[in-house]
């Protein structure tokens, strides 16, 4: 599950996960980018686009060799499905492998974002979601961000 989620997306998560889901509007996605970060998760949190992110002076997307962010359309991500048994909604995308990550930049942090239209190419009309401790030095083998079993996010 997520370490936590930004307050821009508070109460939203499961929402823009569906839009995804349903492919409304056409070309979102949900986006996963890997980060090398100093700051804390307070200042993160405030955070309103994938571009403010990117504009922390504590902060930095990874540049290493064979990275490359994911996109994930509706075709890519599991059903939205609320649980009415458990009276929640689990959110989940399938584990992903980022191949052959060179050595450099070490990896501190995953986050999860909705991208309305993935045509434009911006990252200021990227919205951050989640974010998640992801821990890892690159070596140039291949890295596979493994989803919780539960999912990345759960509203419950």
């Amino acid at each position: 599950m997520a370490d936590f989620v930004f307050n821009i997306a508070k109460g939203r998560v499961a929402e823009l996960y569906n839009r995804v889901d349903s492919n409304d509007p056409t070309n979102s996605v949900l986006t996963v980018v890997l980060w090398n970060t100093a700051a804390t998760d307070a200042t993160l949190k405030d955070l309103d686009t994938v571009a403010a992110i990117e504009a922390d002076a504590s902060t930095a997307e990874i540049t290493n060799s064979g990275y490359a962010r994911k996109s994930l359309t509706d075709a890519d991500i599991v059903a939205f499905a609320p649980d009415d048994t458990n009276d929640r909604v689990d959110l989940d995308i399938p584990d992903q492998t980022f191949t052959a990550v060179a050595a450099g930049t070490a990896i501190t942090d995953v986050s999860i974002n909705y991208d309305n239209d993935s045509t434009t190419g911006t990252d200021s009309n990227q919205v951050p979601l989640t974010w998640h401790d992801f821990a890892v030095t690159p070596d140039g083998s291949d890295i596979v961000l493994q989803i919780a079993a539960a999912g990345f996010f759960r509203a419950s």
